[in-house]
């Protein structure tokens, strides 16, 4: 089977082509700023990236000739995970989502290019309004405020189903905790192959992280908001952007953070030790979820190759469970393996409505 995935981000569009689990092609387009500003909105942006798809193909030798194409998804309505063949309802939702965001064009591209070859499948898969929550999760102390479910979901997914792999069990059957950890952090208890806790990773809910404030005292909040010494959108950065590592350091190097450590620098400890604190209450409240019954817990993105921060997180968790390590975010993976178990019926295809 022959995969085409893309995944656009804010600055980049990424394409990969497997064939079946082997990576054929991995490449990344970079746009910069002022290229981009030249569209008002990410929709204007569609045929632009889609274009370069097509050249990055051709400039690459690869035939355009796939079994299915596969795009990032955007921020759609709340879903439960899995693949989903992009529909006419999906693609109006991608269009017209509340939240513009480059992931949107995913599916768009990939719907576009499959209608050109006979027979090619577009999809999308797992994208970060995933919504799996137990109804309780979804409570806060008010009704005007709900907890939402967005995170990491691809990333998490691929990770609990690789475990299962591994492991020789079904991902379905198994209480995991699986916490990814980059720019932002997400905390997810896994019952049963559904996500039925997690913090909203995008607007800065959980533990604080590089550039993310995590969940913040109220009232404190509130009084900030109505201080009259900042705007709207200030205030939403020290939520989300200039927020966690880069408020407090400066950076959101977390390697340029430990070599501070390693030099001496107090704060610099002081900081990223709390930063560690918060992530294993997240993964220590996860377990509550679970009753205590965890199979296995999986830490995964970036800071997963972290030497330092490892050791120190799995100081405060081990006691839950059994700790598993798997570093990095493979988004072109996921998407690409995504797309083969929908082709070879492994996985479901969803239908979107």
């Amino acid at each position: 089977m022959k995969i085409l995935a893309i995944n656009p981000g804010s600055t980049s569009t990424k394409i990969a082509v497997y064939e079946d689990n082997t990576p054929v092609l991995l490449h990344t387009i970079r746009h910069d700023v002022e290229e981009l500003s030249r569209y008002a909105t990410v929709t204007e942006q569609f045929e632009f990236r889609k274009d370069l798809v097509l050249h990055a193909l051709e400039a690459n030798n690869v035939p355009f000739a796939f079994d299915a194409i596969i795009g990032r998804g955007g921020l759609v309505k709340p879903i439960p995970g899995g693949v989903y063949e992009v529909n006419n309802e999906l693609r109006n939702d991608l269009i017209h989502a509340k939240r513009a965001h480059a992931s949107n064009l995913g599916g768009l591209i990939a719907h576009e290019l499959a209608g050109i070859l006979p027979d090619c499948k577009a999809y999308i898969a797992d994208p970060v309004v995933v919504d799996e929550l137990d109804d309780v999760a979804r409570l806060s102390g008010s009704p005007l405020l709900p907890r939402v479910s967005i995170f990491h979901a691809l990333n998490h997914k691929a990770t609990a189903r690789r475990y299962a792999k591994e492991q020789g069990v079904k991902y379905e059957e198994q209480n995991l905790i699986v916490c990814h950890m980059g720019g932002g952090i997400t905390v997810a208890a896994h019952r049963n192959g559904r996500a039925v806790d997690v913090n909203n990773g995008l607007d800065g809910e959980g533990p604080y992280a590089p550039e993310r404030a995590g969940t913040l005292p109220a009232g404190e909040l509130i009084n900030l908001c109505f201080s009259g010494k900042f705007t709207q959108e200030e205030v939403q950065k020290m939520v989300v952007g200039n927020a966690g590592l880069a408020a407090h350091l400066g950076t959101t190097n977390v390697i340029e953070v430990i070599e501070k450590v390693k030099q001496g620098d107090e704060h610099a400890d002081y900081v990223l030790n709390g930063m560690i604190y918060n992530i294993a209450k997240a993964i220590g409240a996860a377990a509550v979820v679970l009753r205590g019954k965890v199979d296995a817990i999986l830490l995964t993105g970036g800071l997963a190759y972290s030497d330092y921060l490892i050791p120190k997180l799995k100081a405060y968790i081990s006691f839950l469970g059994t700790v598993y390590v798997y570093p990095g975010e493979d988004e072109m993976e996921a998407l690409a393996f995504n797309a083969l178990g929908a082709l070879s019926g492994e996985l479901s295809v969803k239908v979107y409505k």
